[in-house]
């Protein structure tokens, strides 16, 4: 299998740095291919601007989305994009490792985002209709691939529990899962997270590498979250909320799942 882990710690000798080696030899081991984008190594630009559509027209005012999808229909975007947007196709897999930074992504990993998911490959694409909102919750370029989260954090898994100070884990992630990774077709994965970084010991670093291990061991046949499919007939369209009949008396994030 190929498998693309893009990593966001600034640190090569951090906790981060050390678990990116382990996934690396890991899966490599077990006979996979892997490409990693580390992107602060890479100098990874993060913000989305007009450079990224050479060639647009200067003339008019910078529009994030329609100069994103001129500039991918028509092949001029930036070499970077394009670079990561090959990978993404490349691989069966992809893992997303970063520290959880003020409850999300560190701002560099945000950006590879927001620039290498262009209008026309991870958001814009299929039909838009009265019957179908586009290819996306479920569908999307990126349908049969399959996604992981690796996050560090460092609160206690108690600050993070149903009723911790921090809020449940799954919450703060939804919008990773659900929205990043779901949206253009991924199957998401549950996350493997670490808590309590700052109390990390080589007896408890060895455990870590054994639980993380047997989770890329896994990654082919772990059952992944059970979002709900957009255009499966759980929504009604174009609202895009949920049938009546459909969770009767659930909201949030948690009527979204199965």
């Amino acid at each position: 299998m190929n498998v693309l882990l893009v990593y966001a710690h600034p640190e090569p000798q951090s906790l981060n740095g050390a678990l990116k080696d382990f996934t690396v030899q890991r899966l490599e081991a077990a006979g996979h291919t892997v490409q990693v984008s580390d992107l602060y190594a890479m100098n990874w630009k993060a913000r989305l601007d007009a450079d990224d559509s050479p060639g647009r027209d200067s003339t008019r005012p910078f529009d994030a989305s329609l100069d994103s999808k001129l500039a991918f229909e028509q092949g001029r975007q930036a070499a970077d994009i394009t670079a990561e947007q090959a990978k993404l196709l490349w691989a069966d897999t992809l893992i997303l490792q970063f520290p959880l930074w003020w409850f999300s992504m560190p701002a560099i990993l945000k950006g590879w985002v927001e620039r290498v998911y262009a209008y026309g490959f991870a958001y814009g694409v299929g039909e838009h209709s009265d019957s179908r909102w586009g290819d996306r919750y479920g569908e999307g370029t990126l349908k049969g691939k399959r996604a992981m989260l690796m996050v560090t954090a460092g609160g206690w898994e108690s600050h993070y529990s149903p009723r911790g100070i921090n809020g449940p884990i799954d919450d703060l992630l939804f919008p990773i899962h659900h929205g990043i990774l779901y949206y253009p077709g991924f199957e998401v994965l549950p996350p493997f997270v670490v808590y309590r970084t700052g109390k990390m010991d080589e007896a408890r670093f060895a455990q870590t590498c054994e639980e993380l291990g047997a989770r890329l061991d896994e990654l082919w046949s772990t059952r992944p979250i059970g979002f709900r499919r957009q255009n499966a007939g759980d929504y009604e369209i174009p609202a895009l909320t949920l049938k009546d009949d459909i969770a009767p008396g659930s909201e949030g994030f948690a009527a979204h799942l199965k």
